[in-house]
């Protein structure tokens, strides 16, 4: 509605939750972590036209004078009234099912998330979860569970799991990909009671919530499985009482044979003015709990209440698994229904690997498709439902060895994002600016098109073909898809990382006469500077590299905005001796420098001068402390809790982890800042998840995040390997960052290099943990010189006469400090000084805002 315009409208959403109305789908990322999931822009919400009541319930329709009554005592007059309540978790009706809970609200995970970290901290185990349900929120949930540190086991009542998605053999081989990731699954079979501490079997269920300790589940065939914790998820059921109420009231809705409320194809019920849409809609007798028909839903009532003839097409059944490690993808007639349909099938179960695509009987249109293990070609297959392949239907089977999918070229009419029912036509429009958003310039990136169309924000399974196809687009219209790193290199940064790390190359000098133009500028400099210092680890300023850094680099210290320079120096982990803070003190009093502990567990002391950095590094330096490397485009910091040395919930030690990871990546440069964290325990007071690299200690070892960024794009880090021993941690990690390293684009963040790869998480995965690429040994041994040859760049300078020329204030400035400039500080900011002192002190000072001497040296 607010897309299509509001002129002529005023919208009260009616919500009994208490939070801005949110993302359903993503539900899984909450019980993770903090992650907001508002649907919409959240400013959206406070606009002149819209107006959200929260916690405020809907509870009586009384459609003949058009009124809405809230649990509050709020009435609610309209003119069209939108049903859109969803649905409720079903639940079981057998003894102790009080006791379990449900996965439906985001109360309902964060207690669950809560609640496994209460079992975690007063057990002297893993917490037990038993999950009752086999279907796409049960294994998300047992998922989510593990990853919470608990041992999850499956409970499902059919023969195989996702069984309403997936044909047996489907079935079979979701089978082994679930049990190679440590889940048991106990098919086939129904719970028959829930047992507690209180309840012996056969005994009526407890009538409240807290009636008992829950110790296992009992299950039909007599198997007891023991459990901590039990979470339902065997479906849902339409939220339709208020429907109900109003019929018996004598409204003339209609309620469907499977609950619900009926509408016809325009979204309308029977009552004038009244429409429904999602979860609580009944058509052609069915309500579907899937996210792309009730947004389709949506889509038509808004249109109709603009004046529109859009009409609903029919259940989009399309799933797609969200599981890190778990491929799996379900469409179309994915069960061969229609008749004389074909099933074209490569099934490997050994290896967990099902593939089946559904034709008519001349095997030319496309009907469905189940990928199971290897879902690459759901992404071009999708968009081609109910259309002639351009190929023949086995070159789509990608894992009985016939390469990559065929490129396909999408008609207009093709539903791209099938989530919020987006047409490649749609995109091509945004791309081309024929229309899409009126007013607008042509949107030239992946952010821009789903900004616009809103294709790729929920599920995002079709980010990749969004990518493609904006590709195709632009190379049409003659705009080259440049990946130049500057108007002097046409190279990309990785094409020439590459290029530099296998001719051996050295200077800048030679690159730029092999593979540039020009003299370089401020985009390309520094990216070989930073590319040579990752592939060399030799002191940045030497050889002519000092030309090529930024100033901080050139400093080796963070100019601020009054001319003067920060120094941090390093504190692995955070741990620090008393010793050395006496130190610290010492020398912030001795220069005047105001100190401030940052985000990142270290001291920042600010307002030294260049020439006095040299002072301040030597006193540092003696006192066994090196540079943070807080000036480059390398490792920060490798933020810890206490862990399990001081702390009574830490399961391992994360300090001592911390100062491994810390001095084994210092002075490593890379495309961007590198932050890493490590938490002792699934409470994680370390924030490890708002990390380039987050650890997380479990009861089964080290679990291992990746990707997470804060600043102006925050980004939760995404679960890459877990259970994982100290070794085989820092491994992964070897091979993380130096895949990084070699592949991303200059001053690109890890979170957004992984979410431009093509694959995202589910490729870094087979790169780092899986070697798809075969090069885990070469990340490795990359890593290994840079440990090995790795020195710490004050000490270095501190060594060379030479070097430390570039550390004074001016060209012609003895080599000794000139005790007769005086700096002033006045308001503790750094000025220079007056004309009156400077008659008093013979002589004209320019103070330290104008540090020009390396600049001209270097020049």
């Amino acid at each position: 509605m607010v897309a299509r315009g509001l002129d002529g409208f005023q919208i009260t959403v009616l919500t009994e939750e208490a939070h801005l109305p949110y993302d359903r789908v993503a539900l899984s990322k909450a019980l993770l972590s903090d992650v907001d999931l508002t649907l919409g822009e959240p400013s959206m919400w406070g606009t002149r036209n819209v107006a959200l009541r929260t916690g405020a319930k809907a509870v009586r329709l009384d459609t003949e004078a058009r009124v809405v009554h809230a649990e509050d005592g709020s009435t609610h007059e309209y003119d069209e009234l939108v049903l859109a309540t969803g649905s409720n978790a079903a639940r079981l009706p057998i003894p102790g099912a009080a006791k379990s809970y449900v996965y439906r609200t985001l109360e309902d995970v964060w207690f669950l998330r809560a609640e496994i970290g209460r079992l975690a901290e007063t057990l002297d185990r893993k917490p037990r979860v038993a999950v009752i349900g086999g279907g796409l929120l049960g294994i998300e949930a047992a998922a989510g569970a593990q990853s919470l540190g608990a041992e999850s086991v499956i409970i499902d009542g059919s023969p195989w799991m996702m069984n309403r998605q997936l044909d047996e053999g489907a079935g079979q081989a979701l089978g082994r990909l679930i049990a190679s990731k440590g889940f048991t699954v106990h098919g086939g079979v129904f719970p028959s009671e829930i047992l507690m501490t209180e309840l012996e079997p056969g005994a009526d269920a407890a009538p409240e919530p807290d009636g008992g300790t829950v110790t296992g589940v009992l299950l039909a065939d007599g198997r007891v499985i023991d459990a901590d914790l039990v979470v339902v998820a065997i479906g849902v059921r339409p939220r339709d009482e208020l429907i109900r109420a109003a019929v018996d009231e004598g409204a003339p809705l209609e309620v469907g044979p499977r609950g619900g409320v009926v509408i016809d194809e325009t979204c309308a019920t029977a009552v004038d003015g009244v429409w429904a849409i999602g979860e609580v809609a009944s058509f052609g007798g069915m309500c579907l709990g899937l996210v792309a028909p009730a947004n389709t839903m949506a889509e038509i009532v808004a249109d109709r209440l603009h004046g529109g003839e859009a009409t609903f097409p029919g259940f989009d059944t399309a799933t797609k698994l969200k599981l890190s490690g778990v491929d799996v993808a379900s469409f179309g007639d994915a069960f061969a229904k229609e008749p004389g349909a074909l099933e074209i099938v490569y099934a490997d179960p050994a290896r967990g690997v099902y593939q089946k695509i559904v034709t008519t009987d001349d095997a030319t249109t496309l009907l469905g498709g189940i990928f199971v293990g290897d879902a690459t070609p759901y992404q071009s297959l999708r968009p081609l439902l109910g259309r002639e392949l351009p190929a023949e239907p086995g070159a789509y089977l990608t894992a009985a060895g016939g390469g990559e999918a065929p490129e396909t070229e999408l008609p207009d009419d093709a539903i791209l994002c099938s989530c919020n029912s987006v047409a490649a036509g749609t995109l091509r429009d945004a791309v081309n600016a024929c229309g899409t958003c009126e007013g607008k310039e042509p949107v030239r990136d992946v952010p821009g098109l789903k900004a616009c169309t809103r294709a790729g924000t929920q599920c995002g399974s079709c980010v990749p073909m969004i990518k493609k196809l904006l590709e195709k687009e632009l190379q049409k219209s003659g705009i080259t898809v440049s990946k130049a790193l500057c108007e002097h290199f046409d190279l990309s940064r990785q094409e020439l990382f590459d290029k530099i790390r296998i001719l051996q190359l050295t200077s800048f000098e030679d690159i730029l006469a092999r593979f540039g133009t020009g003299a370089g500028c401020d985009i390309c400099k520094p990216t070989i500077a930073s590319i040579l210092a990752s592939q060399h680890s030799a002191y940045v300023l030497d050889s002519g590299r000092g030309t090529l850094q930024d100033t901080n680099d050139r400093a080796l210290a963070n100019m601020q905005k009054d001319g003067t320079y920060s120094v941090v120096p390093r504190i692995p982990g955070g741990e620090i001796t008393p010793d050395k803070l006496a130190v610290i003190a010492s020398v912030a009093k001795k220069y005047n420098l105001y100190t401030k502990i940052t985000g990142g567990q270290r001291i920042d002391m600010f307002g030294a001068r260049l020439e006095q950095l040299p002072e301040i590094w030597k006193e540092l330096i003696d006192a066994g402390m090196e540079s943070g490397q807080a000036y480059g485009k390398s490792l920060r910091t490798v933020k810890s809790c206490v862990g399990s040395t001081w702390c009574r919930y830490g399961v391992l030690d994360s300090v001592g982890m911390a100062i491994k990871l810390e001095l084994r990546y210092r002075g490593l440069r890379s495309p961007h800042k590198l932050k890493l964290g490590v938490s002792g325990c699934a409470r994680e007071c370390a924030e490890a998840r708002g990390k380039d690299v987050g650890v997380i200690a479990t009861s089964d070892g080290w679990n291992l995040y990746v990707g997470g960024n804060g600043g102006a794009n925050p980004a939760h880090a995404q679960l890459l390997a877990g259970g994982l021993d100290d070794e085989t941690l820092v491994k992964y990690i070897d091979r993380y960052f130096m895949y990084y390293i070699r592949t991303a684009d200059r001053l690109q963040r890890t979170a957004h290099w992984q979410a431009d790869l093509d694959g995202g998480l589910d490729h870094v995965r087979q790169v780092v943990v899986e070697d798809s690429l075969g090069i885990a040994e070469e990340l490795e041994a990359a890593m290994a010189a840079h440990v090995e040859n790795y020195e710490d760049e004050w000490a270095a300078t501190l060594k060379d006469p030479d070097r430390l020329r570039r550390f004074r204030s001016f060209v012609n400035a003895p080599d000794e400090p000139d005790g007769s400039i005086v700096h002033v500080a006045e308001r503790d900011q750094i000025r220079p000084a007056s004309p009156a002192e400077r008659e008093e002190i013979g002589r004209v000072s320019l103070g330290a805002t104008i540090p020009v001497r390396s600049q001209l040296e270097d020049a």
